[in-house]
């Protein structure tokens, strides 16, 4: 098959032996994959998140040395299943999926796994019983933004938002954008957002942000302020570069709660002294539960969530390294759709 290929630190367009599925795995076909900042992140930075990941005792174990096929955003159609596998799904079905595959005794984490390849690829292997069908008349690009959206949706469950909080959303890129519209589901009000793209700024407003604040001309914190006076304060950092933590520490209203969504992946610095005055919160998110992965394709198939506008861009498997470089300094992008159809 054909796939996009990490070697040597580079994306190249390469064929690949066909996946092959075992024991309670389907092999199915990507119908649509969305590129995430994690993935951007893996090209430049793949050294340093398994260093971490190895730290944290996480079952993370990419070699960067050897080729890895990225892809954790998608939605397939089934092909065939591996042997004495049993499956209410049927090839021709479309599903999604939670990018994991269970081989005693590792998890593969898809995507980023050098022995299974990710979305980025025109076949992949998936566990049977991870699989969800798509629901009748939900568009193939919709359902892949699953994923990013349910990482929206466990950041704001893992916020515990009071009816008296207000939010604050620092980034409006992916992350960002999927944090706001949890918390307009959630029924949070004011949705204050900051990003200094204009048009991200357009698109946090579609998405459910009620103060859109341009911090090139006024600090995200006042805007915060003037929209939520003294109601107490959440704080969502989606960036993910040095140095956001620090200063969401510094700007932080006393008793403030920060939640950290963005990821980075060089040292960072803070001044613990800061929290420690103020007496802050600071909550580490990570990816989704199974019922938040649910919920999100429930909300999305049934119009509670409009993905829509996310999507800035489709490519076919050859134009994933230029879209790649595209992303790095995003623009009007948002959510770019690798179709390995698409030629």
């Amino acid at each position: 098959m054909r796939a996009v290929v990490m070697r040597d630190r580079k994306l190249v367009v390469d064929s690949v032996p066909d996946p092959v599925p075992g024991p309670g795995e389907a092999l199915v076909r990507t119908l649509a994959c969305g590129i995430c900042g994690s993935d951007l992140h893996a090209l430049d930075h793949a050294d340093a998140m398994v260093e971490a990941a190895r730290e944290a005792g996480s079952p993370f174990a990419l070699d960067p040395e050897r080729d890895l096929v990225m892809g954790h955003e998608f939605c397939v159609e089934v092909v065939d299943l591996g042997p004495a596998t049993t499956s209410r799904l049927r090839p021709g079905d479309r599903a999604v999926s939670m990018p994991v595959l269970l081989r005693p005794p590792r998890i593969e984490p898809v995507g980023y796994s050098n022995d299974v390849p990710g979305g980025y690829g025109e076949l992949m292997v998936l566990g049977a019983g991870f699989l969800l069908p798509v629901p009748n008349g939900l568009a193939t690009e919709h359902a892949a933004l699953t994923e990013p959206m349910a990482v929206g949706l466990h950041a704001v469950e893992m916020a515990r938002l009071g009816k008296a909080d207000v939010p604050l959303v620092v980034g409006c890129g992916p992350v960002g954008l999927a944090v706001i519209t949890a918390l307009r589901l959630r029924g949070a009000e004011p949705i204050v957002a900051s990003d200094f793209s204009p048009a991200r700024r357009r698109l946090a407003t579609t998405m459910g942000a009620h103060v859109v604040n341009d911090p090139a001309e006024t600090p995200a914190i006042e805007a915060f302020r003037a929209a939520a006076g003294l109601r107490p304060a959440v704080l969502f950092e989606c960036v993910g570069v040095p140095g956001m933590i620090d200063r969401l520490m510094k700007d932080a209203p006393r008793a403030a709660r920060i939640v950290v969504a963005g990821v980075c992946m060089e040292e960072d610095r803070i001044r613990p002294m800061i929290a420690i005055n103020k007496e802050l919160s600071l909550q580490f998110v990570l990816g989704y539960a199974p019922h938040e992965f649910a919920a999100t394709l429930n909300a999305i198939a049934d119009g509670r969530i409009d993905v829509a506008p996310l999507i800035t861009d489709r490519v076919g498997l050859d134009d994933v390294p230029d879209a790649f470089e595209r992303l790095r300094s995003p623009g009007d992008q948002a959510k770019i759709l690798v179709e390995p159809w698409r030629r």
